[in-house]
């Protein structure tokens, strides 16, 4: 399931990079230049249909310096984009739960290293040394050992947080407790959930009284029904340009912490100066510096940055990069299903920007960003940054998209399937859950002997997806909804009764639990 997308493309080997020994300085007359140029790019952008939708805000040295909003807040519609129009912002709410979760270190509630059994007992991964001593600081870092897209697929079937947390303890780790880095959405929210745990209050209210209300963040939300009720909302598109179209809806309140929250880029400004400014706003210590700090520490090395070249490590929450311009600390965000977020910060400077934009694939906040910070740090760009990062997400899920297409086209002469009744019936695992296997709803898609068969998944199998015969015991579904000519196989073991006693999912056995015995 492509329903998140990590935020660096983060499949670069790693590699020994050296580091700027200074941070560049931004002169006020080079910042003045920019900020047109930024504006002129933005509207460009929009203009070419690159996006539907943009929204931009600058803050240099505890000022709003920039904040404008362009195009449409869905393809085709009337309803403008503005500094207030609230976006869904993806994984770029991981900095944001950082921040959060700072605050209560700040204010004694736990410290960065406790460990979340202490906090939550119920939490477990599958070895008894990792779930006894994993912290809220190894999961927010991205080093449980928990695999990066475990739970995912579970969310896009419709189960809840409390669920997907509680089947985490049956996935196999990816590698050595503390020893390597896998970008983990349910892992990190994990985390946020026990760290909120000692307040007796959900994350969601946690968010809420730590950070959005003592900032005046009135349009962001860590709840999903919060960004329903703006009626100035920006609409997720997927089709590309001169094709946006406004298709799939995302709920992601299972995972808010790594995902769910929505935001303006009014809003966020103000988060912005928090952080620039070490955890002081308007002039009052929000967080302790020290429990702020810690998120930007680099702990887990990530390598080079796959369009930059730039030193690539993961903190708290966020990602901490030392590239042309000095130390910055980032983060992107995107939805497969419509989505793009980004927020860069430059600490020395004082510098930082964050883009918004309604569409997935575009690598338009990067390349903004990019150009924006050369012109504000050189005065002139080192190139344009548009096309290498608009060609990165661009290509982002091809090569798996053309296997998927390779493998499963069409035979000239399959073998046939068994009669239908063979498959017919209710399988299960722990990981997956139930799955139900039964006739299709009328003109649903099917073939052969064992045509009309309906794969139904999730809580109450309200997940239903139309098998089609590929070749003997083997069917095909199209699990995701933004690329629905790309398939995934499910297989039948079949026994000496002729009957199925198990299937495997393929698109739900990345980590070998996609087998469900029949019931």
């Amino acid at each position: 399931m492509m329903s998140n997308v990590r935020p660096l493309l983060a499949a670069a080997l790693l590699v020994t990079v050296a580091l700027p020994a200074e941070a560049q300085e931004v002169t006020a007359a080079r910042l003045e230049a920019a900020l047109p140029q930024l504006d002129a790019m933005a509207a460009k952008a929009v203009a070419e249909g690159q996006v539907p939708g943009l929204a931009v805000v600058v803050v240099h040295k505890n000022t709003v310096v920039f904040i404008k909003g362009y195009g449409l807040r869905e393809a085709g519609k009337p309803g403008a984009v503005d500094a207030d129009t609230v976006f869904q912002l993806a994984s770029f709410s991981k900095p944001i739960s950082a921040t959060v979760v700072a605050a209560l270190v700040g204010e004694g509630v736990l410290d960065w290293d406790t460990a979340v059994a202490a906090l939550d007992p119920s939490f477990r991964l599958k070895e008894a040394y990792p779930t006894q001593q994993v912290s809220v600081r190894d999961l927010f870092a991205h080093r449980s050992g928990l695999p990066g897209d475990a739970g995912n697929e579970l969310e896009a079937l419709g189960y809840d947080r409390a669920t997907i947390l509680h089947r985490l303890a049956l996935v196999p780790p990816a590698s050595s407790f503390r020893a390597g880095y896998s970008y983990s959405n349910f892992g990190l929210t994990a985390g946020a959930v026990a760290a909120a745990a000692p307040t007796g209050k959900p994350w969601e209210e946690v968010a809420q009284e730590k950070l959005y209300a003592p900032l005046g963040m009135a349009s962001t939300s860590s709840r999903h029904a919060d960004f329903l009720t703006h009626a100035n909302r920006a609409e997720l598109h997927i089709g590309g340009p001169g094709q946006w179209a406004a298709k799939v809806a995302r709920q992601p309140d299972a995972q808010s912490p790594a995902g769910g929250a929505s935001s303006t880029v009014r809003d966020l400004a103000q988060w912005m100066r928090l952080e620039l400014g070490n955890g002081l706003f308007d002039g009052r210590r929000l967080i302790p510096a020290e429990a702020l700090a810690a998120t930007h520490q680099p702990l887990m090395a990530r390598g080079a940055n796959p369009v930059t070249g730039a030193a690539s490590f993961y903190g708290l929450g966020w990602v901490v990069e030392y590239g042309r311009h000095g130390e910055s600390w980032g983060h992107a965000g995107a939805f497969s299903v419509g989505a793009r977020t980004l927020v860069t910060l430059y600490p020395q400077a004082e510098l930082g920007i964050v883009v918004l934009a309604n569409a997935f694939p575009t690598g338009v906040p990067e390349g903004l960003a990019g150009n924006f910070f050369d012109l504000a740090f050189d005065g002139a760009t080192s190139q344009d940054w548009m096309g290498p990062w608009n060609a990165a997400y661009a290509g982002m899920f091809a090569p798996g998209v053309a296997a998927a297409r390779e493998r499963y086209a069409p035979l000239s002469d399959p073998l046939p399937a068994a009669p239908r009744e063979a498959y017919v019936g209710r399988y299960a695992n722990g990981y997956v859950g139930g799955a139900e296997v039964a006739a299709a709803r009328e003109g649903a898609a099917g073939g052969g002997a064992g045509g009309g068969l309906e794969l139904r998944l999730g809580p109450d199998g309200a997940a239903r997806f139309p098998l089609t015969h590929f070749n003997r015991d083997i069917f095909l579904y199209y699990p995701t909804p933004e690329m629905p000519d790309v398939p995934a196989a499910v297989r039948f073991t079949l026994g000496a009764d002729g009957k199925a006693g198990a299937l495997t999912i393929e698109d739900l056995d990345g980590y070998g639990l996609g087998t469900l015995e029949r019931e």
